[in-house]
């Protein structure tokens, strides 16, 4: 078996940073890239991405496949099924201290943001749920390319030493901040 025949490593990173997550009492939360293929609460996607509470606190038959992440949730007090292709997960990090890791984006991730035809999702969300930004692949010769992508508060300011541009990789704030953890692409 080579590589080409192999199965994905995205589903066992997923466990395992899902499973380092609870061990060390964190929440694990996902950053999904929504499309025809995710069940998810569409009210609740912004900018064609939703970021979902994993713990086993917010869930019921929560199920980490190899295809697929499924699980039960409230959302609004309404109990829905959902279900995300493990291929449309574009991060898993702890909600506490943003540590985690991001992965490449689906295909239909464009330059400048674009939206895939026949993907209409409304752009607001309760302010209670946490959004990812989207990452922007910059273009490149080879689209297996890979680049360093660390998951930084987003409060960061290109003027607040957090943005690495010393050569270092950002540094979460210290925490009591009050802010989420949002993706940062470090070229």
């Amino acid at each position: 078996m080579n590589a080409t025949e192999s199965t994905s490593t995205r589903p066992y990173l997923i466990r395992a940073l899902y499973e380092w997550c609870t061990d060390n009492g964190l929440t694990p939360y996902v950053a999904v890239r929504v499309d025809d293929s995710v069940q998810v609460p569409r009210e609740y996607v912004n900018d064609g991405e939703i970021v979902l509470n994993i713990s086993y606190d917010a869930t019921s038959a929560l199920q980490l496949g190899n295809d697929f992440i499924e699980f039960k949730a409230r959302f609004g007090g309404k109990p829905r099924e959902i279900l995300v292709p493990v291929g449309r997960v574009i991060a898993i990090y702890a909600r506490e201290n943003g540590q985690g890791m991001a992965f490449p984006p689906p295909v239909d991730n464009l330059v400048g943001g674009a939206q895939p035809q026949g993907l209409s999702v409304p752009v607001s969300a309760p302010a209670e749920l946490s959004q990812v930004p989207p990452v922007v692949a910059a273009p490149s010769a080879s689209p297996a390319d890979d680049r360093v992508v660390h998951l930084v508060p987003g409060e960061s300011t290109a003027g607040d030493g957090g943005d690495g541009g010393d050569g270092n990789p950002p540094r979460p704030s210290p925490s009591g901040g009050g802010s989420r953890p949002a993706l940062k692409r470090v070229k």
